[in-house]
């Protein structure tokens, strides 16, 4: 259990609060909420896109929208870097697991000069889940061709390490050293390797993976132009290779995968060794 001492402008007196978890927080008066949770945005991000650290426009109107009901275990988090923008710059949604430790479910962050592909809506409007539940093939193909991963509407800004090491200082103040996400897709996984994560579950689908892609590997076969995205260039390409999984390439969905990371530490895996981005 760790005291958090609120010191701001907008709080009339030094306010202190017992808080260990999102449940935790998620009992405090708004404004408190508000104040813990702005602390995980990485600053690095406020300068890149020039958002005041209060997280308000010039006008005044809040740019962080916060999704946390009071009895609720987790929090949304939305923060846009102008209030009439169609995609937040950043986006997070955290729990609680069963033994009371963060859990990232999503962690986004868009590049919002950067153009938008749909890959998260079909043309009638209906949600895709990010391609989990349907997929618009179009927009898919076209931001493969950009350069994006699966799941990306937009590029990102390369702000990683600066998120993660703010994210840790969230979760240290919170009184733990280890906090867990689980990866939507191959790629996000391969990337959490790289900066220190371990896996709880999945380390065997993922060396699986690497196998199959090898030579003579079981899924080289199936790199056969048969659709956009299994090109046989896919084999040592981290990112085509996540598209590749994304096309169903498995035979299976890209699921139950579950990564953690002790604060301040780095598990040094490599499941995607010889395979570039």
């Amino acid at each position: 259990m760790v005291k958090w001492i609120l010191n701001d402008n907008s709080v009339s007196n030094n306010l202190s609060r017992q808080v260990s978890s999102i449940s935790s927080i998620n009992r405090l008066p708004d404004y408190i909420k508000r104040e813990i949770y702005a602390r995980i945005i990485a600053p690095e991000l406020l300068e890149r896109l020039h958002i005041s650290p209060q997280l308000l426009s010039e006008e005044g109107v809040d740019l962080l929208k916060l999704n946390y009901p009071s009895e609720s275990p987790s929090v949304e988090m939305a923060l846009f870097h102008k209030p009439d923008f169609e995609d937040p710059v950043f986006f997070g949604h955290l729990t609680d697991n069963l033994m009371g430790q963060v859990h990232i479910l999503l962690y986004i962050v868009n590049d919002p000069d950067s153009p938008r592909f749909d890959v998260d809506r079909m043309p009638d409007g209906r949600k895709t889940l990010f391609g989990t539940l349907c997929r618009n093939i179009e927009a898919e193909k076209a931001a493969m061709e950009f350069g994006l991963a699966p799941g990306q509407i937009r590029r990102g800004l390369r702000l990683l390490y600066p998120a993660i090491r703010s994210f840790e200082g969230f979760v240290r103040s919170l009184g733990h050293d280890l906090y867990f996400t689980e990866p939507l897709y191959y790629h996000n996984a391969i990337i959490f390797e790289h900066y220190g994560f371990a896996y709880a579950k999945g380390k065997k689908l993922m060396e699986r993976i690497q196998k199959g892609f090898s030579d003579m590997g079981e899924l080289i076969n199936k790199l056969d132009d048969s659709s956009p995205f299994r090109s046989p260039s896919a084999a040592t390409s981290i990112r085509k290779r996540s598209w590749a999984i994304h096309d169903g390439i498995l035979g299976e969905p890209f699921t139950d995968v579950t990564m953690f990371k002790q604060v301040g530490k780095s598990a040094g895996l490599d499941t995607s060794s010889g395979c570039g981005w």
